[in-house]
């Protein structure tokens, strides 16, 4: 035995793992896909910087030139010419790139998930669902036929009647318990004031990173939940999952009532019983829209007028029973007890962070509301 076992041992060659050699347009297209989200889509800016990154860094060489990146960008269907209305040529990028750089953006803050079924995850209200649980129950007037258990029930007739009196009896039927699959239907808003690229720091890209992962997760891992995308400054408008790649920041105050209006409209209009809001902003409601039209905006600190407003929507979407998330990315003290208020008003949650890890905050925070039943 001692030396069967020894003969097996040898048997296994142990190597050191080499990873995957990357073809030279391969390493190029991952720096290009970070480059053309920092850029909005704007294709020649980011050649520019991909010139100045080569010659910094001597990203290519003799051999593969940038020019040549450039060529296989066009051969591959990820870049196209074309002409604007004063006839004038250029290039952009295609829709290809724009599910390209979701895709990138999906396993660069979410990790190399896997694609699952539709709706692969569970709640914990026992029922008439679709996910077998393993675990049976006596069969009850109304359940389905198809979900008798055959081979339980047999099983029960064999021993309650005998096998050579052998008979089948509605007592001796058993079904297999499910579990509903619950669906999602969330709204994300992204605040594009102008704030989002004060102070030095682009807090505009790594919203709009987290737009394109959670619209590719959805997509992609749960097609039967819905995603809605809209952006607000002095007003909220929603964007379709393409224009994500080609989001800017403008120059808005925050009109976070006309976002939660608008939010709240999208998701009356879905059949999902799980609904939620989340909410990425780094800056304080600073404007509203009156019902003549006009723009009230005061950004020298909280103006009450617009808190009273926005807490009223807060409590509106309990009503409706819809939990706002906001990811707060300021950390200023008096935004924080803003939040706080407006959350309570919510009965929802609120994350307070800088902008590392908002893309891991949300995702988890996605899964675990997926496992909810909001009942009405």
């Amino acid at each position: 035995m001692k030396k069967n076992a020894e003969r097996e041992i040898r048997g296994f060659v142990f190597n050191q793992f080499d990873e995957p050699e990357q073809s030279a347009f391969d390493k190029l297209f991952e720096i290009f896909k970070e480059i053309i989200t920092h850029t909005s889509g704007d294709l020649d800016e980011a050649l520019d910087w991909m010139k100045q990154l080569d010659e910094e860094y001597k990203l290519t060489t003799e051999d593969y030139t940038l020019d040549d990146f450039v060529e296989d960008l066009k051969k591959k269907g990820f870049i196209k010419e074309e002409i604007d209305s004063d006839g004038m040529g250029g290039m952009s990028i295609t829709a290809k790139t724009e599910r390209a750089i979701r895709k990138h953006a999906l396993e660069q803050i979410f990790g190399k998930l896997k694609k699952g079924n539709a709706g692969n995850h569970r709640t914990n209200r026992i029922g008439t669902g679709d996910e077998h649980t393993g675990d049976f129950r006596e069969y009850q007037f109304g359940d389905s036929l198809s979900r008798i258990s055959m081979t339980e029930s047999l099983r029960n007739a064999q021993i309650n009647h005998g096998i050579g009196d052998f008979h089948m009896s509605e007592d001796d039927l058993v079904v297999e318990e499910t579990h509903y699959k619950s669906q999602m239907s969330t709204v994300l808003m992204i605040d594009i004031s102008h704030s989002m690229i004060l102070y030095g720091e682009d807090r505009i890209t790594p919203a709009k990173k987290v737009a394109m992962a959670l619209s590719e997760l959805i997509t992609t891992r749960y097609p039967k939940d819905t995603l809605d995308i809209l952006v607000f400054g002095d007003d909220a408008w929603p964007i379709s999952i393409a224009e994500l790649p080609y989001l800017k920041v403008g120059p808005y105050h925050t009109n976070t009532v006309a976002g939660l209006e608008l939010a709240m409209d999208l998701l009356r209009r879905k059949r999902n019983t799980n609904k939620q809001i989340f909410m990425i902003t780094d800056g304080k409601p600073s404007c509203i829209r009156q019902r003549n039209g006009e723009y009230y905006k005061n950004s020298m600190g909280l103006d009450p007028y617009i808190l009273d407003k926005c807490y009223n929507m807060a409590r509106q979407a309990r009503k409706l029973r819809i939990p706002i998330t906001t990811f707060m990315i300021a950390q200023d003290p008096y935004l924080t007890r803003f939040v706080q208020e407006f959350t309570m008003a919510n009965q929802g949650k609120a994350f307070y962070t800088g902008l590392k890890g908002l893309g891991e905050m949300i995702f988890e925070d996605y899964e675990i509301n997926r496992k909810k039943r909001i009942r009405g």
